[in-house]
Protein backbone atom coordinates (compact mmCIF):
# COMPACT_ATOMS: atom_id res chain seq x y z
CA UNK A 1 0.00 0.00 0.00
CA UNK A 2 1.05 3.39 -0.79
CA UNK A 3 0.31 6.63 0.84
CA UNK A 4 -2.04 9.25 -1.74
CA UNK A 5 -0.19 12.41 -0.56
CA UNK A 6 0.99 14.63 -2.85
CA UNK A 7 4.68 14.80 -3.81
CA UNK A 8 5.02 18.50 -2.83
CA UNK A 9 8.34 19.85 -2.98
CA UNK A 10 9.79 21.27 0.38
CA UNK A 11 11.86 23.98 -1.29
CA UNK A 12 13.10 27.77 -1.01
CA UNK A 13 10.46 28.58 -4.15
CA UNK A 14 7.72 27.41 -2.00
CA UNK A 15 8.47 29.87 0.69
CA UNK A 16 8.88 32.76 -2.35
CA UNK A 17 5.80 32.16 -3.72
CA UNK A 18 3.79 32.18 -0.49
CA UNK A 19 5.84 35.47 0.68
CA UNK A 20 4.30 37.17 -3.02
CA UNK A 21 1.21 36.08 -2.50
CA UNK A 22 0.26 37.04 1.22
CA UNK A 23 2.89 39.34 2.44
CA UNK A 24 4.63 41.25 -0.29
CA UNK A 25 3.99 44.85 1.45
CA UNK A 26 5.61 43.67 4.59
CA UNK A 27 8.67 46.48 5.41
CA UNK A 28 12.32 45.37 4.97
CA UNK A 29 14.80 48.03 6.52
CA UNK A 30 18.29 48.28 6.64
CA UNK A 31 21.27 50.73 7.88
CA UNK A 32 23.38 51.25 5.15
CA UNK A 33 27.05 51.92 5.78
CA UNK A 34 27.14 55.73 5.56
CA UNK A 35 24.44 55.44 8.48
CA UNK A 36 21.28 56.18 6.37
CA UNK A 37 17.99 54.25 6.48
CA UNK A 38 16.84 52.20 3.48
CA UNK A 39 13.28 50.96 3.33
CA UNK A 40 12.15 48.60 0.71
CA UNK A 41 9.17 45.58 0.97
CA UNK A 42 9.35 41.99 0.55
CA UNK A 43 7.75 42.52 -2.73
CA UNK A 44 10.74 45.01 -4.31
CA UNK A 45 13.49 42.54 -2.41
CA UNK A 46 12.01 39.33 -4.41
CA UNK A 47 11.75 41.03 -7.78
CA UNK A 48 14.98 42.24 -7.34
CA UNK A 49 15.90 38.60 -6.54
CA UNK A 50 14.69 37.50 -9.50
CA UNK A 51 16.86 40.31 -11.36
CA UNK A 52 19.64 39.19 -9.26
CA UNK A 53 18.87 35.84 -10.29
CA UNK A 54 18.64 36.13 -14.36
CA UNK A 55 22.17 38.36 -13.97
CA UNK A 56 23.89 35.33 -12.53
CA UNK A 57 22.51 32.96 -14.86
CA UNK A 58 23.65 35.04 -17.52
CA UNK A 59 26.84 35.22 -16.34
CA UNK A 60 26.79 31.20 -16.84
CA UNK A 61 25.91 30.70 -13.06
CA UNK A 62 24.06 27.32 -13.51
CA UNK A 63 22.39 24.37 -11.15
CA UNK A 64 24.78 23.96 -8.18
CA UNK A 65 27.21 26.75 -8.75
CA UNK A 66 28.33 28.43 -5.75
CA UNK A 67 27.83 32.19 -4.97
CA UNK A 68 29.33 33.29 -2.38
CA UNK A 69 28.69 36.51 -0.43
CA UNK A 70 31.05 38.46 1.50
CA UNK A 71 28.83 41.22 2.92
CA UNK A 72 27.43 42.92 6.20
CA UNK A 73 23.61 42.66 7.01
CA UNK A 74 21.33 44.27 4.51
CA UNK A 75 18.39 43.78 2.04
CA UNK A 76 21.11 43.14 -0.64
CA UNK A 77 22.31 39.71 1.58
CA UNK A 78 18.53 38.83 1.65
CA UNK A 79 18.18 39.26 -2.19
CA UNK A 80 21.13 36.82 -2.31
CA UNK A 81 19.51 34.70 0.11
CA UNK A 82 16.44 34.62 -1.83
CA UNK A 83 17.41 34.67 -5.23
CA UNK A 84 20.53 32.17 -5.20
CA UNK A 85 18.87 28.81 -3.94
CA UNK A 86 15.47 29.63 -5.99
CA UNK A 87 17.48 29.24 -8.89
CA UNK A 88 18.97 26.28 -8.57
CA UNK A 89 22.22 27.67 -7.52
CA UNK A 90 23.86 27.56 -3.65
CA UNK A 91 24.51 30.32 -1.30
CA UNK A 92 27.98 30.33 0.40
CA UNK A 93 28.20 32.62 3.29
CA UNK A 94 31.91 34.03 3.50
CA UNK A 95 32.36 34.81 7.44
CA UNK A 96 33.69 38.47 6.77
CA UNK A 97 36.31 38.40 10.15
CA UNK A 98 38.13 35.38 9.35
CA UNK A 99 41.80 35.48 7.99
CA UNK A 100 42.48 35.85 4.94
CA UNK A 101 44.39 32.95 4.66
CA UNK A 102 40.70 31.27 5.95
CA UNK A 103 38.85 32.33 3.46
CA UNK A 104 41.05 31.62 0.20
CA UNK A 105 40.94 28.45 1.41
CA UNK A 106 37.05 28.03 2.26
CA UNK A 107 36.25 29.52 -0.85
CA UNK A 108 38.42 27.15 -3.03
CA UNK A 109 37.76 24.39 -1.13
CA UNK A 110 33.82 25.13 -2.03
CA UNK A 111 34.96 25.75 -5.57
CA UNK A 112 33.00 29.43 -5.35
CA UNK A 113 32.53 30.53 -9.21
CA UNK A 114 30.99 33.86 -8.06
CA UNK A 115 31.51 36.72 -4.93
CA UNK A 116 29.51 39.45 -3.83
CA UNK A 117 31.63 41.60 -2.37
CA UNK A 118 30.63 45.11 0.32
CA UNK A 119 31.91 47.99 -1.39
CA UNK A 120 33.49 48.65 2.10
CA UNK A 121 34.82 45.41 2.54
CA UNK A 122 36.66 45.62 -0.56
CA UNK A 123 40.43 46.25 1.22
CA UNK A 124 39.45 43.04 3.47
CA UNK A 125 38.56 41.29 0.24
CA UNK A 126 42.03 42.08 -1.31
CA UNK A 127 43.83 40.41 1.21
CA UNK A 128 42.82 36.95 0.12
CA UNK A 129 41.55 37.76 -3.68
CA UNK A 130 44.91 36.69 -5.39
CA UNK A 131 44.61 33.36 -4.08
CA UNK A 132 40.95 32.82 -5.24
CA UNK A 133 41.45 29.84 -8.03
CA UNK A 134 37.49 29.02 -9.03
CA UNK A 135 36.06 32.48 -9.08
CA UNK A 136 34.83 33.82 -12.59
CA UNK A 137 33.19 37.16 -11.12
CA UNK A 138 33.10 39.54 -8.46
CA UNK A 139 30.20 41.59 -7.78
CA UNK A 140 30.66 45.03 -5.79
CA UNK A 141 27.55 46.38 -3.71
CA UNK A 142 27.50 49.60 -2.49
CA UNK A 143 27.70 51.90 -5.36
CA UNK A 144 29.03 52.34 -8.78
CA UNK A 145 32.78 51.01 -9.72
CA UNK A 146 35.22 52.34 -11.85
CA UNK A 147 37.33 49.13 -12.33
CA UNK A 148 35.60 46.72 -14.91
CA UNK A 149 39.42 45.89 -16.40
CA UNK A 150 40.05 44.22 -12.89
CA UNK A 151 36.68 41.91 -13.52
CA UNK A 152 34.60 43.38 -10.76
CA UNK A 153 30.82 43.67 -11.45
CA UNK A 154 28.22 46.24 -9.98
CA UNK A 155 25.46 45.07 -7.80
CA UNK A 156 22.89 47.36 -8.77
CA UNK A 157 23.73 47.86 -12.28
CA UNK A 158 23.46 43.30 -13.19
CA UNK A 159 20.35 44.01 -10.91
CA UNK A 160 18.52 46.80 -13.23
CA UNK A 161 19.66 45.57 -16.12
CA UNK A 162 18.44 41.89 -16.18
CA UNK A 163 15.45 39.71 -17.11
CA UNK A 164 13.80 38.70 -14.12
CA UNK A 165 14.16 34.80 -13.39
CA UNK A 166 11.38 33.37 -13.05
CA UNK A 167 12.06 30.79 -10.55
CA UNK A 168 10.24 27.85 -12.03
CA UNK A 169 13.06 25.45 -12.29
CA UNK A 170 11.94 22.04 -10.70
CA UNK A 171 14.22 21.61 -7.77
CA UNK A 172 14.86 18.83 -5.76
CA UNK A 173 13.99 19.49 -2.09
CA UNK A 174 16.97 17.25 -1.33
CA UNK A 175 19.25 19.51 -3.88
CA UNK A 176 21.93 21.72 -1.73
CA UNK A 177 20.66 25.42 -1.01
CA UNK A 178 23.66 26.97 1.14
CA UNK A 179 26.96 25.98 2.81
CA UNK A 180 28.78 27.41 5.32
CA UNK A 181 31.83 26.42 7.23
CA UNK A 182 32.70 26.06 10.95
CA UNK A 183 35.20 28.62 12.18
CA UNK A 184 38.32 26.29 11.84
CA UNK A 185 39.67 26.67 15.81
CA UNK A 186 40.51 23.11 15.64
CA UNK A 187 41.87 22.53 12.22
CA UNK A 188 40.83 23.18 8.79
CA UNK A 189 37.65 24.81 8.30
CA UNK A 190 34.62 22.32 7.26
CA UNK A 191 31.74 23.01 4.88
CA UNK A 192 28.47 21.91 6.08
CA UNK A 193 25.92 22.14 2.86
CA UNK A 194 21.90 22.45 3.68
CA UNK A 195 19.65 21.08 1.56
CA UNK A 196 15.95 22.89 0.23
CA UNK A 197 14.41 20.15 2.33
CA UNK A 198 16.40 20.80 5.57
CA UNK A 199 16.10 24.70 5.33
CA UNK A 200 12.42 24.75 5.18
CA UNK A 201 12.08 22.07 7.82
CA UNK A 202 13.99 23.84 10.11
CA UNK A 203 12.04 27.54 9.40
CA UNK A 204 8.67 25.67 10.28
CA UNK A 205 10.30 24.61 13.77
CA UNK A 206 11.48 27.57 14.54
CA UNK A 207 8.24 29.60 13.55
CA UNK A 208 6.42 26.95 16.16
CA UNK A 209 4.49 28.23 18.47
CA UNK A 210 5.96 26.38 21.53
CA UNK A 211 9.19 28.04 20.55
CA UNK A 212 7.20 31.58 20.03
CA UNK A 213 10.45 32.96 18.77
CA UNK A 214 8.51 34.41 15.13
CA UNK A 215 5.03 35.92 13.89
CA UNK A 216 3.37 37.42 11.67
CA UNK A 217 2.95 40.50 14.08
CA UNK A 218 6.58 40.77 15.16
CA UNK A 219 9.31 43.37 13.39
CA UNK A 220 12.70 41.32 13.87
CA UNK A 221 16.14 42.66 14.35
CA UNK A 222 18.74 40.29 13.08
CA UNK A 223 22.07 41.30 14.84
CA UNK A 224 23.63 37.55 14.25
CA UNK A 225 25.38 37.88 10.86
CA UNK A 226 24.01 36.93 8.40
CA UNK A 227 27.17 35.00 7.32
CA UNK A 228 27.18 33.05 10.73
CA UNK A 229 24.98 29.94 10.53
CA UNK A 230 22.53 31.53 8.14
CA UNK A 231 21.64 34.19 10.53
CA UNK A 232 20.35 31.06 12.69
CA UNK A 233 16.77 30.75 10.48
CA UNK A 234 15.90 34.21 10.72
CA UNK A 235 15.62 35.61 6.22
CA UNK A 236 13.24 32.30 6.12
CA UNK A 237 11.32 32.46 9.52
CA UNK A 238 10.37 35.97 8.57
CA UNK A 239 9.66 35.19 4.67
CA UNK A 240 7.51 32.52 5.21
CA UNK A 241 5.25 34.13 7.78
CA UNK A 242 5.84 37.47 6.68
CA UNK A 243 7.46 39.17 9.50
CA UNK A 244 8.85 42.50 9.58
CA UNK A 245 12.94 42.80 9.02
CA UNK A 246 15.45 45.07 10.54
CA UNK A 247 18.97 44.30 9.63
CA UNK A 248 21.77 46.81 11.40
CA UNK A 249 24.66 46.96 8.61
CA UNK A 250 28.21 47.70 9.83
CA UNK A 251 27.07 49.31 12.92
CA UNK A 252 26.99 46.93 15.98
CA UNK A 253 27.47 49.62 18.80
CA UNK A 254 24.86 49.56 21.69
CA UNK A 255 23.90 53.05 20.27
CA UNK A 256 22.99 52.35 16.66
CA UNK A 257 21.17 49.23 17.92
CA UNK A 258 19.37 50.89 20.58
CA UNK A 259 17.93 53.58 17.75
CA UNK A 260 17.19 50.53 15.69
CA UNK A 261 15.05 48.37 18.55
CA UNK A 262 13.25 51.76 19.42
CA UNK A 263 12.89 53.99 15.86
CA UNK A 264 11.88 51.18 14.38
CA UNK A 265 9.80 49.38 17.21
CA UNK A 266 11.57 45.66 16.92
CA UNK A 267 9.71 42.90 18.84
CA UNK A 268 12.04 40.29 18.80
CA UNK A 269 16.30 40.57 18.81
CA UNK A 270 18.94 38.00 18.21
CA UNK A 271 22.16 38.41 19.26
CA UNK A 272 25.10 36.90 20.78
CA UNK A 273 25.27 37.63 24.96
CA UNK A 274 28.29 40.25 24.08
CA UNK A 275 26.00 42.15 22.27
CA UNK A 276 23.49 42.12 24.87
CA UNK A 277 26.21 43.21 28.10
CA UNK A 278 26.82 46.14 25.93
CA UNK A 279 23.21 47.11 25.14
CA UNK A 280 22.47 47.02 28.61
CA UNK A 281 25.11 48.97 29.94
CA UNK A 282 24.32 51.61 27.34
CA UNK A 283 20.82 51.24 29.21
CA UNK A 284 22.30 51.68 32.37
CA UNK A 285 23.75 55.06 31.55
CA UNK A 286 20.80 56.12 29.46
CA UNK A 287 18.54 54.93 31.15
CA UNK A 288 14.59 56.85 29.95
CA UNK A 289 16.32 57.37 26.12
CA UNK A 290 14.89 54.76 24.22
CA UNK A 291 11.46 53.36 24.10
CA UNK A 292 11.55 49.77 23.78
CA UNK A 293 8.22 49.21 25.06
CA UNK A 294 7.33 47.20 21.71
CA UNK A 295 10.29 44.55 22.44
CA UNK A 296 9.45 41.22 23.89
CA UNK A 297 12.24 38.59 23.53
CA UNK A 298 15.88 38.94 23.11
CA UNK A 299 17.05 35.72 21.58
CA UNK A 300 20.56 35.09 22.79
CA UNK A 301 23.22 32.04 21.92
CA UNK A 302 26.50 31.38 20.91
CA UNK A 303 27.63 31.51 24.17
CA UNK A 304 25.90 30.36 28.12
CA UNK A 305 23.59 33.51 29.04
CA UNK A 306 24.65 34.28 32.49
CA UNK A 307 21.67 34.82 35.10
CA UNK A 308 21.97 38.32 35.87
CA UNK A 309 21.31 39.14 32.28
CA UNK A 310 18.21 36.95 32.31
CA UNK A 311 17.57 39.20 35.27
CA UNK A 312 18.75 42.93 34.30
CA UNK A 313 16.28 42.61 31.02
CA UNK A 314 13.32 41.07 32.76
CA UNK A 315 13.83 44.32 35.57
CA UNK A 316 14.81 47.24 33.63
CA UNK A 317 13.22 46.30 30.34
CA UNK A 318 10.05 44.18 30.92
CA UNK A 319 11.57 41.99 28.22
CA UNK A 320 12.27 38.27 28.66
CA UNK A 321 15.89 36.60 27.68
CA UNK A 322 14.69 33.47 25.59
CA UNK A 323 18.66 31.40 25.33
CA UNK A 324 18.67 28.71 22.14
CA UNK A 325 21.39 26.66 21.34
CA UNK A 326 22.65 25.21 17.84
CA UNK A 327 25.69 24.91 15.54
CA UNK A 328 26.62 25.72 12.01
CA UNK A 329 26.31 21.52 11.75
CA UNK A 330 22.56 21.84 12.86
CA UNK A 331 21.18 24.76 10.48
CA UNK A 332 21.58 25.98 13.54
CA UNK A 333 18.99 25.20 15.84
CA UNK A 334 19.06 22.65 18.28
CA UNK A 335 17.35 23.53 21.45
CA UNK A 336 15.86 26.74 22.81
CA UNK A 337 14.90 27.29 26.43
CA UNK A 338 10.82 27.91 26.85
CA UNK A 339 9.56 26.94 30.45
CA UNK A 340 7.33 24.11 30.43
CA UNK A 341 3.74 24.39 32.07
CA UNK A 342 5.14 23.18 35.42
CA UNK A 343 8.57 25.27 35.46
CA UNK A 344 6.44 28.58 35.12
CA UNK A 345 4.48 28.13 38.13
CA UNK A 346 8.15 27.31 39.96
CA UNK A 347 9.26 29.98 42.37
CA UNK A 348 11.75 32.86 40.80
CA UNK A 349 14.96 31.77 41.41
CA UNK A 350 14.24 28.18 40.14
CA UNK A 351 13.10 29.68 36.73
CA UNK A 352 16.36 31.52 36.71
CA UNK A 353 18.00 28.37 36.86
CA UNK A 354 16.44 26.60 33.96
CA UNK A 355 16.04 29.72 31.87
CA UNK A 356 19.74 29.63 32.02
CA UNK A 357 20.46 26.28 30.88
CA UNK A 358 20.21 25.96 26.85
CA UNK A 359 16.33 24.37 27.10
CA UNK A 360 14.88 21.27 25.26
CA UNK A 361 15.57 20.06 21.99
CA UNK A 362 13.39 21.34 19.26
CA UNK A 363 10.52 19.27 17.70
CA UNK A 364 12.71 16.36 15.28
CA UNK A 365 15.97 16.83 17.23
CA UNK A 366 16.71 14.30 19.18
CA UNK A 367 19.68 14.22 21.89
CA UNK A 368 21.60 11.43 23.82
CA UNK A 369 25.08 12.39 26.01
CA UNK A 370 27.72 9.81 26.09
CA UNK A 371 30.63 9.39 28.45
CA UNK A 372 33.66 6.90 28.54
CA UNK A 373 30.90 4.50 30.49
CA UNK A 374 28.49 4.82 27.64
CA UNK A 375 25.25 6.69 27.33
CA UNK A 376 24.65 8.75 30.45
CA UNK A 377 20.95 9.08 32.27
CA UNK A 378 19.16 12.15 32.77
CA UNK A 379 19.61 13.08 35.98
CA UNK A 380 21.07 16.62 35.81
CA UNK A 381 24.45 15.72 37.55
CA UNK A 382 26.22 12.92 34.71
CA UNK A 383 28.07 14.48 32.54
CA UNK A 384 28.62 13.07 28.95
CA UNK A 385 29.07 14.64 25.40
CA UNK A 386 26.02 15.37 22.77
CA UNK A 387 25.07 13.88 20.35
CA UNK A 388 22.12 14.67 18.16
CA UNK A 389 20.15 13.98 14.95
CA UNK A 390 17.42 15.33 12.72
CA UNK A 391 16.63 16.29 9.69
CA UNK A 392 18.57 19.90 9.49
CA UNK A 393 21.43 17.89 10.74
CA UNK A 394 24.56 17.46 8.73
CA UNK A 395 25.57 13.43 7.99
CA UNK A 396 28.96 14.34 6.85
CA UNK A 397 31.26 17.50 5.83
CA UNK A 398 31.83 18.70 2.36
CA UNK A 399 34.52 17.21 0.49
CA UNK A 400 36.15 16.15 4.72
CA UNK A 401 36.66 12.49 4.80
CA UNK A 402 39.10 13.10 7.51
CA UNK A 403 36.21 14.21 9.88
CA UNK A 404 34.22 10.67 9.96
CA UNK A 405 34.65 10.63 13.00
CA UNK A 406 32.69 13.44 14.48
CA UNK A 407 29.66 10.78 13.34
CA UNK A 408 28.54 7.74 15.41
CA UNK A 409 28.44 4.28 13.72
CA UNK A 410 24.37 4.58 14.21
CA UNK A 411 24.30 7.61 12.72
CA UNK A 412 24.12 10.71 15.30
CA UNK A 413 26.63 13.73 15.05
CA UNK A 414 29.04 14.40 17.93
CA UNK A 415 28.67 18.15 18.79
CA UNK A 416 31.71 18.06 21.12
CA UNK A 417 29.71 19.74 24.18
CA UNK A 418 30.09 18.11 27.36
CA UNK A 419 26.41 18.19 28.90
CA UNK A 420 24.02 17.16 31.70
CA UNK A 421 20.28 16.50 30.70
CA UNK A 422 17.84 16.45 33.50
CA UNK A 423 14.96 14.88 34.03
CA UNK A 424 12.96 17.16 31.84
CA UNK A 425 15.03 17.41 29.06
CA UNK A 426 16.60 20.27 29.76
CA UNK A 427 20.42 20.67 28.52
CA UNK A 428 23.00 22.49 30.45
CA UNK A 429 26.18 22.87 28.73
CA UNK A 430 28.81 22.46 31.12
CA UNK A 431 32.14 22.95 28.33
CA UNK A 432 33.11 22.07 25.04
CA UNK A 433 35.23 18.66 24.74
CA UNK A 434 38.27 20.43 24.75
CA UNK A 435 37.70 23.05 27.04
CA UNK A 436 36.79 20.71 30.10
CA UNK A 437 39.13 21.06 32.74
CA UNK A 438 40.83 17.46 33.42
CA UNK A 439 42.18 18.11 37.44
CA UNK A 440 43.04 14.77 39.53
CA UNK A 441 41.01 12.20 37.27
CA UNK A 442 37.99 14.57 37.93
CA UNK A 443 36.04 17.02 35.26
CA UNK A 444 35.44 20.35 35.94
CA UNK A 445 33.01 22.79 34.02
CA UNK A 446 34.81 26.13 32.75
CA UNK A 447 31.18 27.22 31.81
CA UNK A 448 29.76 26.62 35.33
CA UNK A 449 32.18 28.81 36.92
CA UNK A 450 32.16 32.05 34.08
CA UNK A 451 28.64 32.26 34.33
CA UNK A 452 28.75 32.31 38.31
CA UNK A 453 31.37 34.88 37.78
CA UNK A 454 29.41 37.19 35.65
CA UNK A 455 26.99 37.35 38.20
CA UNK A 456 29.04 39.17 40.52
CA UNK A 457 28.16 42.42 40.41
CA UNK A 458 31.79 43.80 40.18
CA UNK A 459 32.42 41.51 37.18
CA UNK A 460 31.98 42.29 33.77
CA UNK A 461 32.99 39.38 32.20
CA UNK A 462 35.31 35.68 32.83
CA UNK A 463 36.80 33.25 31.04
CA UNK A 464 38.10 30.11 33.09
CA UNK A 465 40.78 27.86 31.14
CA UNK A 466 42.41 24.47 32.43
CA UNK A 467 45.94 25.31 33.19
CA UNK A 468 49.10 22.57 33.30
CA UNK A 469 49.65 21.51 36.94
CA UNK A 470 52.50 19.74 37.89
CA UNK A 471 50.38 17.65 40.55
CA UNK A 472 47.00 17.40 39.18
CA UNK A 473 47.48 17.77 35.37
CA UNK A 474 45.16 20.97 34.99
CA UNK A 475 43.78 23.23 37.61
CA UNK A 476 41.35 26.21 36.88
CA UNK A 477 42.40 29.64 36.44
CA UNK A 478 39.91 32.53 36.04
CA UNK A 479 40.77 36.15 33.86
CA UNK A 480 38.22 38.60 34.71
CA UNK A 481 37.12 41.91 33.38
CA UNK A 482 35.79 44.44 35.95
CA UNK A 483 33.26 46.68 35.45
CA UNK A 484 34.04 49.99 35.36
CA UNK A 485 34.23 51.58 38.65
CA UNK A 486 34.27 48.43 40.62
CA UNK A 487 37.14 46.59 42.84
CA UNK A 488 36.57 43.03 42.66
CA UNK A 489 39.41 41.39 44.23
CA UNK A 490 40.67 37.49 44.23
CA UNK A 491 39.43 36.99 48.23
CA UNK A 492 35.94 38.45 47.24
CA UNK A 493 35.33 36.50 44.18
CA UNK A 494 36.73 33.04 45.67
CA UNK A 495 34.33 34.09 48.62
CA UNK A 496 31.46 34.68 46.10
CA UNK A 497 31.99 31.35 44.60
CA UNK A 498 32.60 28.89 47.52
CA UNK A 499 28.63 27.89 48.51
CA UNK A 500 28.10 27.36 44.77
CA UNK A 501 30.92 24.74 44.23
CA UNK A 502 32.70 21.68 44.91
CA UNK A 503 36.65 23.29 46.53
CA UNK A 504 38.42 21.68 44.35
CA UNK A 505 36.24 22.92 41.44
CA UNK A 506 37.49 26.86 42.81
CA UNK A 507 40.23 28.58 40.52
CA UNK A 508 43.45 28.32 42.09
CA UNK A 509 44.18 31.89 40.66
CA UNK A 510 42.42 34.89 39.31
CA UNK A 511 43.71 37.22 36.93
CA UNK A 512 42.19 41.02 35.85
CA UNK A 513 42.22 41.94 32.82
CA UNK A 514 41.78 44.62 30.31
CA UNK A 515 40.05 42.46 27.87
CA UNK A 516 39.04 38.89 26.71
CA UNK A 517 39.51 37.50 23.53
CA UNK A 518 36.76 36.41 21.42
CA UNK A 519 36.15 34.59 18.07
CA UNK A 520 34.29 36.73 15.26
CA UNK A 521 30.81 35.15 16.75
CA UNK A 522 31.74 36.30 20.15
CA UNK A 523 32.81 32.86 21.83
CA UNK A 524 35.61 33.10 24.38
CA UNK A 525 39.00 31.64 22.54
CA UNK A 526 39.76 29.66 25.63
CA UNK A 527 43.00 27.98 22.99
CA UNK A 528 44.77 30.91 23.04
CA UNK A 529 44.39 32.07 26.90
CA UNK A 530 45.56 28.44 26.99
CA UNK A 531 48.64 29.34 25.07
CA UNK A 532 49.04 32.48 26.95
CA UNK A 533 48.76 30.90 30.41
CA UNK A 534 50.33 27.56 29.89
CA UNK A 535 53.30 28.15 32.21
CA UNK A 536 51.23 29.67 34.70
CA UNK A 537 51.15 27.14 37.68
CA UNK A 538 54.61 25.92 36.51
CA UNK A 539 56.63 23.71 39.37
CA UNK A 540 57.24 26.20 41.49
CA UNK A 541 55.62 29.18 40.97
CA UNK A 542 52.61 27.08 40.17
CA UNK A 543 52.85 25.67 43.93
CA UNK A 544 53.43 29.10 45.41
CA UNK A 545 50.38 30.57 43.98
CA UNK A 546 47.97 28.02 44.84
CA UNK A 547 49.22 28.13 48.30
CA UNK A 548 49.25 31.56 48.34
CA UNK A 549 45.74 31.50 46.80
CA UNK A 550 43.73 29.15 48.52
CA UNK A 551 43.46 25.64 49.85
CA UNK A 552 41.01 25.10 46.55
CA UNK A 553 43.28 21.80 45.77
CA UNK A 554 42.71 18.84 47.95
CA UNK A 555 43.25 15.39 47.83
Amino acid sequence: MQSLMMDYQLTIPALIRRAEQLHGGKAIVDRQPDRSIHRTTYRETIGRARRLAGALRALGVTRGDRVATFCWNHHQHLEVYYGVPAMGAVLHTLNIRLHAEDLAYIANHAGDRVIIVDRVLLPAFEQFRERLSSVEHVIVVGGGIERPAEGMLDYETLVSDAAPHAFDDEIDEYEPAAMCYTSGTTGAPKGVVYSHRSTVLHTLAFCLADIDVARESDTLLAIVPLFHANAWGTPYAALMIGAAQVLPGPHLDAASLLELLAGERVTVAFGVPTIWTGVLQALEKSPNTYDLSRLRTVLSGGSAVPPRMIRAFKEQVGVDVLQAWGMTEMSPLGSHCRLTAELSEADEETRLRCQATQGRPAPLVEIRARSEAGIVPWDGETMGELEVRGPWIASAYYESPESADRFTNDGWFRTGDIVTIDERGYIRICDRSKDVIKSGGEWISSVALETALAGHPDVLEAAVVGVPHPRWDERPLALVVRREGRTATAESLRAYLEPQFPKWWLPDSFEFVDAIPKTTVGKILKRTLREQYCGYYGAAAGASRASEASPAVTT
